[in-house]
């Protein structure tokens, strides 16, 4: 199936720019957040799956990840999943609760740190694997100088304000500010939404 079909086939339920779907408590996340050791950080970054040239040197720590790039219905825990389950899932949960799913699945989470100066550059996400999910961000820290792009419209997001982007248009970011800009990114889906013809013919 050519690129050209998988675009047409992205899920009719995902936004088309930005929702925003409310607040949600993240303090306690957010303390334990803001206490992991650079250590960390730096491993979990050097192993990460997701090494995309738009992401630039923003750092990850995944927790949850796709078995391959062409079908988000597959997907495994990575070692610090069980650690921070606890943390995450509540945030998760609440971050998402608009959908109204009974039955759902995030087959991809992660952590995504950029540093003052930072950028991610413009891009869409064009993996397979990324068109069916809803692309859910929540900010754990940021500041007023970190403003997010989708289309061409920039967009700011306050802490423990959860959005959805569209991961399918141009997106990019920069952060101007003197401060990291720590976000919360995880996957969303319906496991009782019928999937595309075209997943089953990828290679």
């Amino acid at each position: 199936m050519n690129a050209q079909i998988r675009d047409i086939q992205a899920n009719p339920r995902k936004t088309e720019s930005v929702r925003r779907l409310g607040n949600v408590d993240i303090a306690q996340l957010r303390e334990a957040v803001l206490a992991i050791p650079e250590a960390i950080w730096d491993a979990e970054n050097a192993d990460k799956p997701n090494r995309f040239e738009a992401l630039d040197r923003t750092r990850h720590i995944v927790f949850r990840f796709v078995d391959n790039f062409h079908d988000w219905r597959g997907s495994h825990d990575r070692p610090l999943w069980s650690q921070w389950r606890e943390r995450l899932e509540p945030v998760m949960q609440a971050a998402a609760r608009d959908y109204g799913y009974a039955r759902a699945a995030y087959p991809r989470v992660m952590l995504a740190r950029m540093a003052p100066g930072g950028v991610i550059k413009p891009h869409r996400d064009a993996n397979p694997a990324a068109k069916w999910p809803h692309k859910i961000h929540v900010p754990i820290k940021t500041n007023d100088k970190v403003i997010f792009f989708v289309d061409g419209v920039g967009f700011r997001f306050g802490e423990g304000e959860a959005v959805e982007v569209n991961n399918m248009g141009v997106h990019a970011v920069v952060n101007e500010g003197d401060s990291d800009r720590i976000h919360l990114i995880f996957e969303y889906y319906d496991l009782d939404q019928p999937a595309p013809d075209w997943v089953d013919s990828a290679p």
